[in-house]
């Protein structure tokens, strides 16, 4: 016999059911990491000799034709932070100077991609519009804060050059100097080189420069220029390149013989991004356009970091995630971030439509070597930041320190517990270990989560994020692997 449902019965049931699902939620473990809190690392040594880079069995840059040849190569370098050249400054001091180079860096990143994306319709190839560029360079804006040493010219001379995934255009300082910054090494001098050869203004070499001029000689020249008033100028070039035992050219570059502004110690910089002046993609059939880095936590192992370019720079096991491509602007790596995990939940406000990359270039995620402090877009920020904050409640918070926000008091720990964080590409999972992303700050065990939030609606995945794992760009694939450990 039927009756009509018991509605008290019913709201009775559903109350219960949505405590037990509370309860549940609250004993449900917060996953959690170890970290052992190390103190600011002290300023490394340069262990560089150079007679290990010499070798009597360099090739002439005739023998290299980087067009006609089918032979790949590999080499291994070894990687030094820029700290390096700056070893008598106390641990505090470097480690202010980094947070300064680094906000200089992300603003002009975000002012390149914004004045690229209001450049409407983008730069036709081959158009030129004088000495008007704005092309970023580790050296200026922020540095590339990891530096190699390699051999320019025949014969080699051997030098301090800073790498950078942000820029395209390979240079070094040249004498004769109208204006040179102080650097470690002896200025290079083309004329001692039997490898040099100017580039004519006619050439697709001198066509390719964003901002190009001729000589009275009709000889091409170029100019970088960056927003803090930085520039180098001077003759674009060909010239050899060599790594060890390994040499390769012709390789173009610029011979500056004036260069003004932030510079410091070292000679040049060699460009690693997608543009098409760039080292890998001017070493395309010597390397297969293959290149992979390891950076490593200074703080915990004194090994160096190191590079490596050719089929071997790609790891087994590395968890890969597709490149996308700015219509505006071809230097930097994109890549698709469609959320973030805390404590082994993803935040339910991180979702992939805040890192979206339009059809007109904004927005969007890019992976750079030069840039320390990984930026998210602000309601990204907030959110994982909140996130974290509920999961590391049972530490000690501390005061704000320049621009973080979440810090806390670790002095005296030997060992504490923190919410673990994975960034989720598409493909890619990747779990960061505690010290990629709570960092020491002072001496004083201060440590701080090693986010900020930008205005800018594009993300930023910086060096500390990528400590440890050996980062893998597969240009030939369009893709870019990571692989854990990948320092050993």
């Amino acid at each position: 016999m039927g009756g009509k449902p018991d509605n008290n019965l019913l709201f009775s049931s559903f109350t219960i059911l949505l405590l037990i699902s509370f309860s549940a939620a609250l004993s449900s473990p917060f996953e959690l990491q170890t970290l052992l809190p190390r103190p600011l690392p002290s300023p490394p040594t340069l262990s560089w000799h150079d007679s290990e880079l010499e070798s009597s069995s360099l090739q002439e840059t005739s023998q290299f034709d980087p067009v006609t040849s089918n032979t790949t190569l590999q080499v291994q370098l070894e990687l030094h932070h820029v700290d390096a050249l700056s070893s008598e400054d106390t641990p505090e001091l470097l480690f202010d100077l980094r947070l300064q180079r680094d906000a200089l860096r992300s603003e002009t990143i975000y002012s390149l991609v914004s004045k690229a994306v209001a450049q409407n319709p983008p730069r036709a190839a081959g158009r030129r519009s004088g000495f008007s560029s704005s092309i970023i360079s580790g050296l200026a804006q922020g540095s590339g804060e990891y530096f190699t040493r390699l051999g320019v010219g025949t014969p080699a001379r051997n030098l301090y050059m800073v790498l950078d995934t942000g820029s395209d255009v390979v240079w070094v300082q040249c004498s004769p100097c109208k204006k040179c910054y102080s650097q470690s090494d002896p200025i290079f001098d083309p004329t001692k080189s039997r490898s040099f050869a100017g580039i004519p203004c006619g050439s697709a070499l001198c066509r390719s420069l964003d901002a190009s001029g001729c000589s009275r000689r009709r000889m091409c020249l170029y100019q970088v220029s960056y927003g803090d008033g930085s520039v180098t100028f001077g003759d674009f070039s060909t010239e050899t390149l060599s790594f060890r035992r390994t040499s390769v050219g012709p390789v173009a570059l610029g011979c500056g013989h004036d260069n003004e502004g932030l510079f410091v110690g070292a000679a040049g910089l060699l460009g690693l991004g997608r543009g098409r002046l760039s080292f890998p993609s001017q070493t395309a059939s010597r390397f297969n356009r293959k290149f992979s880095y390891c950076l490593v936590d200074r703080s915990a192992s004194s090994k160096p970091s190191s590079l490596i370019f050719g089929d071997a720079a790609i790891p087994r096991g590395a968890l890969f995630t597709p490149l996308l491509t700015n219509p505006k602007l071809d230097t930097f790596y994109y890549v698709e971030l469609l959320g973030i995990s805390v404590g082994g939940t993803r935040v339910p406000k991180i979702t992939p439509s805040l890192f979206t990359m339009d059809q007109e270039g904004n927005g969007g995620v890019i992976i750079d070597s030069g840039t320390s402090v990984t930026r998210l877009n602000q309601p990204a920020y907030i959110a994982m930041r909140d996130a974290f904050r509920v999961g590391a409640r049972n530490l000690k918070r501390a005061p704000d320190f320049s621009l973080f926000d979440t810090c806390f008091d670790l002095s005296g720990q030997t060992t504490v517990k923190v919410p673990t964080v994975v960034l989720h590409f598409r493909g890619a999972d990747v779990s960061l270990p505690a010290t990629n992303y709570l960092i020491p700050v002072d001496s004083s065990g201060t440590f701080c989560l090693a986010f900020a939030g930008t205005m800018s609606g594009m993300t930023i995945i910086g060096n500390i994020q990528q400590q440890g794992f050996r980062v893998a760009y597969d240009l030939a694939g369009s893709r870019v692997g990571f692989a854990p450990r990948g320092c050993a």
